[in-house]
């Protein structure tokens, strides 16, 4: 892993930037199809955070402040959209995963246990983890706190002082998780506190059937709550059957109810989906595309493949996470991004130039260089200069190898590998 060195700037000029322009298309008998990407080294001005200009040529006579990006290429910042800062491992010696704890509410046991210690240090384990993170280029995070009794809202509190402390490099939305359950362990009234708070962007909630055995009430306060203080929604599902069915119908029928929680509210898992018949998920998926419910997934496997195909295929908004990064929950968990996006185009067979292209955007929350008419759309004037420089051709060459990270810039603020 490179050491990066941080620079505030308002205004300066990458040069050399190596950017996507299109597709290359070739004849054949069966006829023409996507075989290249091709590409042109540009230059991007960058004020006040953000793009404020892109072209080719010339730049003696722009006046500003030059970084030559040496003609690496030029992509949008990897965005994790399903983690967990606050109770990482990552710091303390190597633990994997206790096969002796086996069910959820084992593992609340255990969280109730361990979590008195965890917080003593938490606020410098989730800055490390953090570097880890922006390590392979990752600026953004959707991140979960935990909201129970055991922690009350020092998980909170110790995760703002690390994010306050990286605040120029790393952005983050909060999610306010009752990881112990709604009710099973009297969370209710701390939810309800944590969802008053301006800092907290996102109500969220652990399987209401699996945990607290309560699909409706459960639903009907995280609905409650994020009406009530204008928060979007994200509900962890892992039960399946019937229960992890049910689930998602309500909060599909709960949204419709209540338009204003469309495109704010997302199912993170949802496991059940990659249970059902094809006829079953398929009406599912129209479901949840009309009712603009996101899913975010943290890529499964081991027996469980999830149909993102299918999702994406039906129009449901699909983002990736890491979720747990080598915590007391998950053995595994790189910190990477790009390398969910590999593992996606392995687990569906996305090996065309065209397809592994598109797997991009399972790294950077849906943002793209290339529409997938091959027309550049970012990055474009107005854009947030959040960006990492990558020693790669193409997207899709940067998937298929998890090519390395050169540098990566967050709010105009560059952070380049010390080799760069």
């Amino acid at each position: 892993m490179s050491e990066f060195n941080n620079k505030r700037q308002n205004s300066y000029i990458v040069k050399n930037a190596l950017l996507e322009t299109g597709f290359a298309r070739e004849e054949s008998v069966n006829g023409s199809f996507i075989h290249a990407t091709t590409t042109a080294l540009q230059n991007v001005s960058i004020e006040n955070g953000k793009i404020t200009r892109v072209w080719s040529g010339d730049i003696r006579a722009e006046g500003s402040e030059v970084v030559d990006a040496k003609g690496y290429l030029m992509l949008p910042a990897f965005k994790d959209m399903h983690v967990h800062l606050d109770k990482t491992l990552y710091g303390l010696p190597w633990q994997a995963v206790s096969s002796r704890r086996k069910t959820i509410y084992d593992m609340i046991a255990y969280e109730q246990q361990i979590i008195p210690a965890l917080l003593k240090t938490s606020t410098h384990r989730a800055e490390q983890l953090i570097g880890l993170m922006q390590s392979y280029g990752t600026t953004f995070a959707r991140t979960h706190f935990n909201i129970e009794p055991t922690s009350g809202f020092r998980s909170l509190e110790n995760l703002q002082k690390a994010l306050e402390n990286v605040k120029d490099q790393f952005d983050a939305d909060l999610v306010a998780f009752p990881q112990h359950g709604v009710f099973y362990t009297d969370s209710a009234a701390l939810l309800t506190e944590a969802a008053k708070l301006d800092s907290v962007r996102f109500i969220g909630g652990v399987d209401p059937y699996g945990v607290d055995r309560a699909i409706e009430k459960v639903l009907d306060l995280t609905v409650g709550l994020a009406l009530d203080n204008d928060k979007g929604i994200d509900i962890h599902l892992h039960d399946s059957g019937k229960e992890g069915l049910d689930t998602v119908e309500y909060l599909i029928r709960k949204v419709e109810e209540n338009p204003s929680l469309k495109g704010k509210t997302f199912i993170s898992h949802a496991f059940v989906l990659g249970r059902l018949d094809a006829k079953v998920l398929s009406g599912v998926a129209e479901r949840l595309a009309e009712a603009r419910i996101g899913i975010v997934s943290s890529i499964p496997f081991a027996g469980l493949v999830m149909p993102i195909p299918v999702l994406t295929r039906h129009g449901v908004q699909v983002f990736a996470g890491n979720d747990n990064i080598q915590d007391h929950w998950s053995t595994f968990g790189s910190g990477s991004m790009l390398q969910k996006a590999h593992l996606m185009a392995q687990l569906y067979g996305w090996t065309s130039e065209y397809d592994l292209s598109r797997a991009m955007k399972f790294a950077t929350g849906n943002i793209l260089p290339l529409s997938d008419d091959g027309v550049r759309i970012w990055p474009a004037a107005g854009d947030l200069a959040e960006f990492v420089l990558m020693e790669a051709s193409c997207s899709a060459e940067t998937v298929a190898r998890i090519s390395p990270v050169k540098a990566f810039v967050h709010k105009g603020n560059i952070s380049w590998a010390a080799d760069l």
